[in-house]
């Protein structure tokens, strides 16, 4: 079996309503993945599976979600090793954990996505690495208008995650 991370870009259903984390572990093992567990109440989904195609969990996992809560949206999944990388390669280790994110990203970003978003950057730091943008806020997430930039139409499908729940999700994998 091979433990997979999925994320997911919203869990918000609409007025008020979100997904609640034991709904989401029901969905998983109802489309046959094992072991579901969630980190936070966010859209953090690990899981265990036969080895098989990233491409092929997402889409089941983005199918499952629309018929079990009636709405579509993007998951975006790493095996447990791709997670591990991503974990390892955080470049503004000396920020901190609830200031710096990275948008994980379903199509690796080329470096050069760094200069399209350079008219939004106030003081953050960024980072393109193996493909997912890093930003360190710096304490000025308020007041960025960063956040608003990093859309789907600008830079494709993708989430963000801070790095303390990157950190959480890599010590779930360890366990």
């Amino acid at each position: 079996m091979a433990v997979y991370v999925a994320l997911l870009y919203s869990i918000v259903l609409g007025a008020g309503r979100r997904v609640v984390m034991a709904d989401l572990k029901v969905m998983a093992e109802g489309l046959g993945f094992e072991n579901a567990r969630t980190l936070v109440a966010t859209g953090n989904l690990l899981f265990e599976c036969e080895k098989q195609p990233i491409a092929s969990i997402e889409a089941k996992l983005e199918a499952g979600f629309a018929a079990t809560f009636g709405k579509h949206v993007d998951i975006i999944v790493r095996d447990a090793h791709t997670w591990l990388k991503l974990a390892e390669s955080n470049p503004f280790l000396d920020g901190i954990g609830s200031e710096v994110i990275v948008r994980v990203m379903r199509q690796p970003l080329e470096p050069d996505v760094l200069d399209m978003l350079a008219k939004y950057r106030r003081d953050e730091r960024m980072a393109v690495v193996n493909g997912d943008l890093w930003i360190d806020f710096g304490l000025k997430a308020s007041e960025t208008k960063m956040l608003p930039a990093l859309t789907k139409k600008r830079l494709g499908v993708g989430t963000m995650r801070n790095w303390n729940t990157v950190r959480g999700l890599a010590e779930m994998i360890g366990r």
